[in-house]
């Protein structure tokens, strides 16, 4: 069978594992969120950030365009803080982020990406603008508009005062 670029590209984002579990509301949402997970770990991986662990990916993805503390890391990845101190100590090593000052308390530190972080944080993004365009194959670009419309509409409901404006890869968690 001659394969289409179409198919390929799909191919190219199918799940790497099995779900778990039956298909109740929770998995519904985890299985397409651990596959995407997976999705985008291996694409960053094959560009050049191959360092990125998926356990480091799990802190990273939290760190906001100004920097984050280390307490509030810890909290949106439902991570001890000692777990996130460790997360970020090897994170800095291999060059993704730095700890700078918070500007609004000389105690506390922020941490914030470094220009190599944000390369990654980019080609991140671009896996899940590719990894999106693939599954909508599958299930139809119309399907995919009213399940991002859908979810866009739940996250507005569930956290009504976010600072976040609705649109496109405004934040990475």
């Amino acid at each position: 069978m001659v394969r289409s670029s179409n198919e390929s590209q799909v191919e190219g984002f199918l799940p790497r594992r099995p779900p778990s579990g039956t298909d109740n509301f929770g998995n519904l949402f985890r299985d397409p969120t651990l596959a995407g997970q997976q999705l985008v770990a291996e694409e960053l991986a094959r560009r050049g950030f191959a360092d990125l662990r998926p356990a480091l990916l799990s802190v990273a993805q939290h760190i906001g365009p100004d920097g984050t503390r280390i307490t509030e890391l810890a909290e949106r990845a439902w991570l001890s803080k000692a777990t996130v101190v460790h997360a970020v100590d090897e994170l800095e090593r291999l060059g993704y982020v730095t700890r700078e000052p918070d500007p609004t308390d000389r105690r506390a530190k922020l941490v914030a990406l470094t220009p190599r972080g944000r390369e990654a944080e980019q080609v991140g993004r671009e896996a899940i603008a590719d990894m999106r365009h693939a599954w909508a194959q599958l299930i139809g670009n119309d399907e995919m508009d009213v399940l991002e419309a859908a979810l866009r509409r739940l996250r507005a409901a569930l956290w009504p005062e976010s600072q976040y404006e609705t649109g496109h890869d405004q934040n990475p968690s």
